[in-house]
């Protein structure tokens, strides 16, 4: 059954949004990382590239699901709304510029899941390429904000303000899930 946001949690499609994003992101660290620090792991890009499609259309679902429950969502602090404002920014920055520098490469189409989603270019387009380039720099930015992210949630919890009892379905008070 599906949960609308409240004042007390959130609502089953945001949890469902947020964790399944979680998982998706920490998948995508683990294959940016394992590249970075030995070349023979490049096979994973593959792999790479369709969570990170699949991580966009999420993040804009995510987006749009929120502006929809605005005024239903737990209240938070001005920078809790800051937070994740840089954060969404970056969910949809990071995958647009890798799609910029895919089709502007020249180098074969997107698939995902061995589905083509973005054709090839006719010629390279350096504008595009160079675009990209900003790719693993804000994907690493992400990165440390996404941590930063769950270490204030943690801090939070542990000084009372039940923000991961929010996000885990449960309300402040009755500490059930629902």
């Amino acid at each position: 059954m599906m949960q609308p946001d409240s004042r007390q949690r959130y609502g089953s499609v945001s949890r469902f949004l947020h964790w399944t994003m979680a998982v998706l992101f920490g998948f995508m660290l683990f294959t940016a990382a394992a590249w970075n620090y030995d070349e023979d792991y490049f096979s994973l890009v593959g792999y790479h590239k369709s969570a990170g499609f699949v991580l966009m259309v999420l993040a804009l679902l995510r987006v749009a699901w929120a502006l929809g429950n605005r005024t239903r969502r737990p209240r938070s602090h001005v920078g809790a709304h800051i937070g994740h404002g840089v954060l969404y920014v970056l969910m949809l920055a990071v995958p647009a510029v890798a799609l910029m520098r895919q089709y502007g490469s020249a180098r074969g189409s997107l698939e995902v899941f061995g589905i083509t989603v973005l054709p090839a270019a006719p010629e390279r387009i350096g504008w595009l390429v160079k675009a990209g380039g900003w790719h693993g720099s804000l994907a690493w930015l992400l990165f440390a904000l996404a941590a930063g992210h769950i270490l204030f949630a943690v801090v939070h919890q542990i000084r009372g303000g039940k923000i991961i009892n929010r996000m885990a379905g449960r309300t402040e008070t009755d500490g059930q899930s629902r």
